[in-house]
């Protein structure tokens, strides 16, 4: 059951719940961004034993066999993100697919990796999915950029809202596995918080960039 690559009408439902911060920051003719930011209950430490392991948040209905279950991270430079596909029949073959390979991994800060996710893995076009976690007060901000580009057979419109959705759906999921952060399921909602978070800056780097410094 490839639900994965069920259609991109199908896919684009996830955008109806989806964080308040989360958007598409650019496009162009071969590429677009989607960004997004939760922040949960938790720990630095805490948030990436979670993020490591997408079995326990990812959404079911966007894994290839169907359940998250199944689904591992490696969280080491050429560890991969990858799903088994337990095979069917009297004399069942498992079948395996690679999500992304992970290009860079800092403990409790940063996670980054390489591949095209769910339609996109079958066309030439790839992505760099870079998640940082920083220390707030009260637990931990997780941003989330998935930076898209190349041929990929697609009207960038279209499957840059479907991809998007789909992203920050498993952001969700991570965020509600960890426990919420008092007044991001608010934002969530689509209503306005009665001030503006404090512990972050007017304007910040982007993801990648704050990544980058990490690796300096």
């Amino acid at each position: 059951m490839l639900r994965f690559h069920a259609t991109l009408a199908a896919i684009g439902l996830a955008t109806l719940a989806v964080p308040a911060s989360a958007e598409i920051v650019a496009t162009s003719e071969s590429g677009f961004v989607t960004k997004a930011s939760a922040r949960v209950a938790a720990t630095p430490r805490e948030a990436w034993l979670a993020l490591i392991k997408p079995s326990d948040w990812w959404n079911d209905a966007h894994t290839w066999s169907a359940d998250a279950a199944n689904m591992t991270l490696v969280p080491s430079a050429g560890g991969c993100f990858c799903e088994k596909i337990p095979g069917e029949g009297d004399i069942p073959l498992d079948g395996s697919a690679q999500h992304a390979i992970v290009v860079q991994a800092v403990p409790d800060r940063a996670l980054r990796l390489r591949g095209g996710l769910g339609p996109l893995q079958a066309v030439p076009a790839t992505g760099v999915l870079t998640v940082t976690l920083s220390e707030i007060d009260g637990g931990t901000r997780i941003d989330w950029e998935y930076n898209v580009g190349g041929p990929m057979g697609f009207e960038i419109g279209q499957i840059s809202k479907a991809v998007d959705g789909v992203m920050n759906q498993q952001l969700l999921g991570l965020r509600d596995h960890l426990g919420a952060l008092d007044g991001d399921e608010a934002e969530a909602a689509g209503e306005t918080p009665d001030q503006e978070d404090e512990d972050q800056p007017a304007e910040e780097a982007s993801v990648g960039d704050q990544v980058d410094a990490l690796a300096d």
